[in-house]
């Protein structure tokens, strides 16, 4: 669960090791949800996905293991709920930078409030592939 203010940027975020898969709903508020395929040897790599999302409309989201995931909030406040398939692991957490020019997400914001540590994220093309999870052919 997530408790956040207007326009408060989270993500992008993935686990390496022990990948989550989620079902993201918004249960208070307005937000935009992004999924950003990390998984190296995808042949969606580097593409992103968004939707806008709002509270009362039914709308989830599911986001594969391997795909890093983030959102804006874009109402006052907003409560966003997870459902993962593995637990939270703190040491396994990874990112990518939510403003990389080359990933280029499209976010609805000007000016996001973004925590010191996704400020610190690296840009896709700065992650070693050791630090990507890796895709499998269905």
């Amino acid at each position: 669960h997530s408790h956040s203010s207007c326009g408060v940027l989270r993500g992008l975020h993935y686990q390496l090791r022990r990948p989550q898969a989620k079902l993201v709903t918004v249960t208070t508020g307005v937000i935009y949800d992004v999924a950003l395929d990390v998984r190296r040897g995808s042949p969606t790599f580097g593409r992103w996905f968004g939707l806008r999302m709002e509270a009362g409309r039914g709308v989830q989201i599911f986001v594969p293991a391997g795909i890093a995931h983030g959102f804006c909030v874009l109402s006052e406040t907003a409560d966003v709920v997870y459902k993962c398939s593995d637990y939270y692991d703190p040491a396994d957490e990874r990112g990518v930078l939510w403003s990389d020019p080359h990933v280029a997400v499209k976010w609805p914001v000007a000016a996001p409030v973004v925590s010191e540590k996704d400020g610190r994220l690296p840009a896709l093309g700065d992650v070693g592939d050791a630090d990507l999870p890796e895709w499998k052919e269905p």
